[in-house]
């Protein structure tokens, strides 16, 4: 596709974000939209659903994955939300399988799936993954659709590392400044991400993971999730829409759009002051304007 007809093609981009029960899913969604509000939900038909109406089908038990989640604050990210799987059961897997696969066929771009954020709790009582968790990763095949894995809630390993410190007999102050490194290094070397990069046992690991801690804080910054994500995404088309819809970093605008557009147009065997051929300085200009939508 070439990128003038980006926008008028492909104009929201879609992310499904799982994870079971309380796993801070809606707070990390807010953060990457800049809000503390809540979203609208639409149906399927694109009407929208009362408040009152969604909560009563929540207390039934009813929960439609269609259903998109749109935010105010950037209406062009749409997301569907699947409840995880806390009880293992079969049900609520094959329902995301399957709409996993009816998305990957939908014509339209962006009707499609672009990206599978993973949600996985690390606070006290969760931990270690659930066989719902480790059947999606061995079972689950999301086709071309990136999967990353959200560590979220990660400053709950900072409190126990905290209290190792202490313990050991380094001070407060000490062990308050030293919890979060030791975290991240034991982290990377403990047994969760062994087992979710384990090819043997996890034919389907995701593309990368990113740890989130302090998502419920008012400077919580998403910025690390922004930069994976975009990195993950190996489709010059999803990187730049997903780059020009969110909000959170113009450094990353910036960036991609010297890497990938500006560097399209370079001629390194010529001087300096000739080295931009082929298009117009306009047509480059609206080319690297594509990457900064929102601020236009």
């Amino acid at each position: 596709m070439d990128s003038s007809e980006i926008r008028q093609n492909f104009d929201r981009f879609r992310i499904l974000i799982i994870g079971r029960a309380n796993a801070g899913k809606t707070t990390i969604l807010q953060r990457v939209c800049k809000t503390r509000e809540n979203p609208e939900i639409y149906d399927r038909a694109g009407k929208k659903i009362d408040p009152a109406v969604l909560m009563a089908s929540r207390e039934r038990g009813v929960h439609d994955i269609e259903n998109e989640m749109v935010f105010q604050s950037n209406q062009g990210f749409i997301f569907h939300d699947s409840r995880g799987f806390e009880a293992g059961g079969q049900f609520e897997f094959d329902k995301v399988k399957a709409f996993i696969g009816r998305r990957s066929k939908k014509r339209r771009l962006s009707d499609q799936i672009h990206v599978i954020w993973y949600c996985i709790p690390m606070d006290e009582d969760a931990r270690s993954f659930t066989e719902a968790e480790a059947k999606f990763f061995s079972q689950c095949d999301t086709g071309s659709v990136a999967v990353m894995v959200l560590f979220t809630k990660f400053d709950a390993l900072y409190d126990d590392e905290f209290a190792e410190l202490t313990s050991n007999g380094v001070s407060r102050k000490d062990a308050q400044t030293l919890a979060s490194q030791h975290a991240k290094e034991a982290f990377a070397n403990g047994p969760q991400l062994k087992l979710l990069y384990d090819h043997k046992n996890n034919p389907r690991p995701p593309r990368c993971h990113v740890c989130l801690p302090d998502m419920d804080k008012d400077d919580a910054d998403c910025g690390m999730l922004i930069e994976r994500t975009a990195e993950t995404l190996d489709d010059d088309t999803l990187k730049q829409m997903f780059v020009s819809t969110q909000r959170s970093n113009l450094e990353l605008c910036m960036r991609y759009a010297v890497e990938i557009t500006l560097a399209q147009h370079l001629d390194f065997s010529k001087t300096i002051s000739s080295r931009i051929s082929g298009k117009s300085d306009c047509q480059i200009v609206n080319e690297l304007g594509l990457w900064f939508p929102h601020s236009s």
